[in-house]
């Protein structure tokens, strides 16, 4: 491909304003100021960026030094995708625990304040919520991370959630539009398809986009998935038809619409990064995030050389770069003139609490004594990433001094923790029971020996509860974890 000389011409800024790259390093690279310099417009964080509150403050004010306006992004659900607080788990409660609650108020509370806490560390635009409706419970890659299976209450949490966030001065990007529930792949891997009859789409998973439109979400996150009663040809992210004549056209949305990662295997390994971001332009996409996985200059020069070529060669209008550039630019503004309000410290506690399902078959009797945590582990989501941790040992270990935690997977999970254990009193932890197998093997082996197992279920509760005490967290954020052991120890 030809390398275009970075200038400051019109075309060459344009370019760079759309795209929101990533970049590895807890301080900004020369390159990354440099490309800032020249037009770039926002950047995106990731946990390998963040080790604390004040280092973040550090970084984002590195990057307003070389462009003041400049749209500091964070994939920061909370609950259990946290980037904020990568290697401790999150303080707040996720999406599916906040529908368990189904009080808006709280979920407009808690939105409100991991809002203040990031903008207090200068980030100003949050890839959340998540307003997809978790129909599918084999979804592998949304799960605890949607409201829940009901297009209505998932639509008034969207909208809470988005003006929460919003009242702290940081912009909302609602995803996955068009709806990414009803999949049963991940796009990280692999482009999922969404057979459902257009009827179904618009009733249920265009719902909570609505919700968003109309609640003022400042931007849209597209998805990597095809549905063909919308699109029988390209995936969202490519769409027209989908990004201009549904979501700007029949939606009347008017705010910023950013696709998801391009490098996810759902574009990258069928169009490649280039041509997809060309197409995505094209289609009626404002900005490129890139960065999760690619995060260096040449993926920079190399998407911002192909948008060059590809208005030169006429693939990609002009006015449709302008016009995408323009949006990012106003967005920019906008966060740079909201004034955050004041929140309640501890909200994500009281919502984690608020959030557990208890289920017991005798009158049960907190524990005094150490007891011996079995972590039932499966691969991790990767938007979840696996170096976030997660459970009830930790927290045990600190009401229960001397409870010890021993992790386990696959087919021999279930002996090796009765092993472990002793004598002590084992509390199984397990994440989406539903989808391994294995896990209900592991518990009929606990239950059979041990039938006073403690049972936590940190993901979706699918299965039927069962043990001499049953918790249902609907999520694994720390605070979860916390809330599941304050139960079990009486505290």
């Amino acid at each position: 491909m030809t390398t275009f000389a970075t200038g400051s011409d019109t075309l060459t800024r344009d370019a760079l304003t759309v795209l929101q790259p990533g970049f590895t390093g807890t301080t900004a690279p020369d390159w990354l100021l440099r490309r800032l310099g020249e037009g770039l417009a926002s950047v995106g964080l990731f946990g390998r960026n963040i080790t604390s509150p004040e280092q973040l403050s550090a970084l984002t004010a590195q990057l307003r030094a070389e462009h003041e306006d400049v749209l500091v992004a964070i994939d920061e659900e909370g609950g259990d995708v946290t980037r904020l607080e990568v290697r401790t788990g999150s303080s707040f409660p996720g999406n599916h625990a906040l529908g368990a609650v189904d009080d808006v108020d709280l979920t407009r509370e808690v939105a409100h304040a991991l809002g203040r806490r990031l903008a207090e560390c200068g980030v100003n635009f949050n890839w959340a919520p998540s307003a997809d409706v978790n129909a599918n419970p084999a979804n592998p890659v949304i799960g605890v991370r949607s409201f829940g299976a009901d297009p209505d209450l998932v639509a008034r949490h969207t909208a809470a959630y988005v003006t929460g966030l919003q009242a702290a001065g940081v912009a909302a990007c609602t995803k996955h539009f068009p709806g990414h529930g009803d999949t049963a792949v991940d796009s990280h891997l692999a482009l999922p398809r969404i057979d459902a009859e257009r009827s179904l789409v618009e009733a249920r998973d265009l719902a909570p986009f609505r919700a968003a439109i109309a609640a003022g979400s400042r931007a849209m996150m597209s998805a990597h998935i095809l549905v063909p009663a919308l699109d029988p040809d390209r995936p969202a992210t490519l769409s027209h038809g989908i990004l201009t004549d549904l979501l700007r056209g029949e939606l009347g949305y008017d705010g910023l619409i950013v696709t998801d990662g391009m490098e996810m295997r759902a574009i990258a390994g069928t169009y490649g990064i280039e041509h997809g971001s060309v197409l995505a332009l094209a289609a009626g996409a404002d900005a490129i995030c890139v960065g999760g996985g690619l995060a260096d200059d040449e993926t920079v020069r190399r998407l911002r050389d192909a948008l060059i070529a590809a208005v030169r060669s006429g693939a990609l209008p002009e006015a449709r770069l302008a016009d995408a550039a323009s949006r990012v630019r106003a967005l920019a503004q906008w966060t740079g003139a909201a004034s955050p309000a004041e929140a309640r410290p501890d909200v994500g506690l009281i919502a984690a609490r608020r959030a557990l399902t208890v289920t017991h078959a005798e009158p049960y009797e907190p524990e005094t004594r150490p007891l011996y945590v079995a972590a039932f582990t499966p691969v991790a989501n990767i938007a979840v990433g696996d170096e976030t941790p997660w459970g009830v040992g930790a927290e045990l270990s600190r009401l229960l001094p001397g409870t010890e935690t021993g992790t386990y997977t696959g087919d021999n999970a279930g002996p090796s923790a009765l092993t472990a254990a002793g004598p002590h009193r084992i509390v199984a932890v397990v994440r989406d029971e539903h989808r391994h197998p294995w896990m209900t093997t592991a518990l009929d082996t606990l239950l059979r020996s041990r039938p006073d197992t403690i049972v936590v279920e940190m993901g979706v509760p699918q299965s039927a509860p069962r043990g001499a005490l049953h918790i249902a967290t609907h999520g694994a954020a720390r605070v979860c974890g916390r809330a599941a052991a304050e139960i079990i120890a009486g505290k």
